[in-house]
């Protein structure tokens, strides 16, 4: 016979994790319901922040979870009345023997059992909502009877014989069907009432299931990874296909111009030509590894992925929780979201160059190669290089700002040399002067425009170079960072190098320069400092310039003598500009 359709059936209070009745129920703010033990345990692994095992909804902190009490009485009487159905008489019809709303009738009649007396109504109004840290009441609810929360208690299987789940227990013969938590370990009942007493035990086959569940999600965040991964390739292809484009153009159009000179050109031509042509060989190069990189990295993905999902279809929970450590995480990968093929910084340069030699003299045309091949650049870091081979125009002369001197400073005659001394000097208490780091401003200030200073470091143990906003704090101690107005590069201790944030920023030098070159572009917010005898880049940043600023510097303390020798602000370019057209 059919059941009326107002019956519910096992399905609808079993929870999904470990795939039994409901034990003591508790909702999550999505609105699903399980047992209070397999959530908590679930959520164990997930750090921070967790995850509804249905929706896969995320919350920002583990939510503080209440006992569903109307969903524990209902639970409770369903098992009631399927226990009264499995002491049915046998010769019972086998559907309704099976149905858990069916029970004997006094005189051998079976008849369906309903449920108690406004609990149906009061059920399909709370089933599904959410529960809250106080529980949900109405009318009806008080008139239910309460409910002791059921005890679970663990079967014990045979002794490796039928039915036995598994390989026994090597001390006490019978199946290893529990797992202990705080130990990591399964174990058979006699274990866990002995030497496991008072630990975290459940059953392995339900803890299993959590860490599959746990393990889908980290399944699921790999497919993402993978995702990510070959959208950057696309993209790559993409700045690839735009930078073959340009250097395309900038041949035709260097060829174009050069067809209008003389055969005294023709050199420079060819020279020229190598120079776009090496802009593109390196975008390809630099595409091909990043392409081979991400490729690699999917192919270790999806190998985890492949080993995650066969791991998740074990049903052997002693291999299962060997194996499971080294896939409860995500792997260590590198994160592509900066890293992007942007086209050459001097695209076009070539061709304007051209232009504006063959509008000039023969003898610019000579230098024209050289120039245009500093500026073409290999690798990421050399976007500002070109900046280097422009110093003329952006030269300052910069002059040590005495009046904002620390004490222990002297200043050379002509302002362009800073050492620290170890008896403080008399001079005025100023407000522009600094109190208690050693160190000094330059007496030109920089709003607007692009400018370019060298320092001598030499063999300097431990120095300061950089630019600080006329509003900084210059008293008592100083937090030297962006945020406060400080931009500077910083030695320490011979060898270590950092930028000035919050925490430093370490960066690899080699070699060590024996002078240091700053460029600062006010208005695009650019502060670059290089290796001004290999013209190399050593460190860049953007940021935001809202007011004047100076260039800093400090020699910092002598150090018993091993740091005493001073900075030295160098002319900013050599008095012979030759060098500019050394490669």
């Amino acid at each position: 016979m059919s059941l009326p359709g107002e019956f519910l059936s096992e399905e609808q209070f079993t929870c999904s994790i470990c795939l039994d009745v409901f034990t003591n129920p508790v909702s999550t703010p999505c609105g699903h319901s399980f047992c209070s033990s397999c959530i908590t345990s679930y959520w164990e692994g997930q750090g921070k922040s967790c995850f509804c095992p249905l929706c896969k909804e995320s919350f920002r902190k583990c939510p503080e979870l209440h006992i569903n009490h109307t969903l524990r009485e209902i639970t409770e009487q369903f098992k009631r009345m399927a226990e009264t159905t499995m002491s049915a008489p046998r010769s019972a019809p086998a559907d309704l023997a099976a149905n858990p709303f069916s029970a004997a009738k006094p005189g051998g009649q079976l008849r369906l059992v309903e449920l108690p007396s406004g609990l149906l109504p009061e059920m399909k109004s709370r089933f599904h909502r959410t529960s809250s840290s106080e529980p949900l009441a109405s009318p009806d609810a008080h008139s239910l009877p309460p409910a002791k929360t059921p005890k679970r208690n663990f079967s014990v299987r045979g002794v490796s014989g039928a039915g036995s789940n598994g390989p026994p227990c090597p001390r006490h013969g019978y199946s290893l069907e529990l797992f202990c938590k705080t130990d990591q370990t399964c174990i058979c009942i006699i274990c866990a009432e002995m030497e496991h007493n008072g630990h975290s035990v459940m059953e392995a086959k339900r803890e299993m299931n959590i860490k599959k569940s746990q393990l889908r999600i980290l399944e699921v965040e790999l497919q993402g990874l993978i995702s990510v991964r070959e959208k950057k390739i696309e993209e790559i292809q993409t700045s690839l296909a735009e930078i073959q484009v340009n250097a395309e153009q900038e041949k035709v159009g260097t060829v174009s111009m050069f067809a209008e000179l003389m055969k005294a050109v023709e050199k420079s031509q060819a020279e020229l030509l190598e120079v776009v042509e090496m802009g593109q060989r390196a975008a390809e190069l630099r595409s091909q590894a990043f392409i081979r990189e991400l490729q690699t990295e999917i192919s270790e993905l999806k190998q985890r992925c492949s080993n995650l999902n066969q791991l998740t279809q074990s049903q052997d929970h002693l291999t299962f929780f060997k194996t499971y450590p080294a896939y409860s995480s995500l792997p260590v990968t590198k994160s592509w979201e900066e890293v992007s093929l942007t086209p050459d910084p001097t695209a076009g340069a070539v061709l304007r160059n051209v232009t504006r030699m063959v509008e000039e003299a023969q003898e610019r045309l000579r230098r024209l190669s050289a120039i245009c091949f500093h500026t073409s650049t290999e690798n990421s870091q050399e976007i500002y290089q070109q900046k280097v081979w422009r110093v003329p125009e952006y030269a300052m002369d910069v002059i040590l700002d005495r009046d904002s001197a620390h004490p222990r400073l002297i200043i050379s005659e002509d302002g362009k040399q800073v050492r620290c001394c170890d008896r403080y000097q008399m001079v005025p208490d100023t407000l522009e002067r600094f109190d208690r780091v050693v160190c000094v401003l330059g007496r030109q200030g920089i709003s607007s425009g692009c400018q370019y200073w060298e320092v001598l470091v030499g063999e300097k143990t431990d120095w300061d170079l950089g630019i600080a906003r006329r509003s900084i704090n210059r008293k008592g101690k100083i937090a030297a960072n962006p945020a406060n107005g400080f931009w500077f590069l910083s030695l320490r201790d011979k060898n270590e190098y950092v930028f000035r944030t919050e925490p430093p920023t370490p960066i690899n030098i080699n070699p060590k320069p024996q002078s240091v070159g700053v460029y600062v572009d006010y208005e695009k917010g650019q502060l670059s400092f290089y290796n001004a005898e290999t013209k190399s880049l050593i460190f860049a940043l953007t940021d935001s310039f809202t007011e004047t600023i100076y260039p800093f510097f400090s020699p910092c303390t002598n150090k018993s003598g091993k740091n005493e020798a001073p900075l030295i602000i160098w002319p900013a370019y050599p008095t012979d500009p030759s060098w500019l057209t050394e490669k």
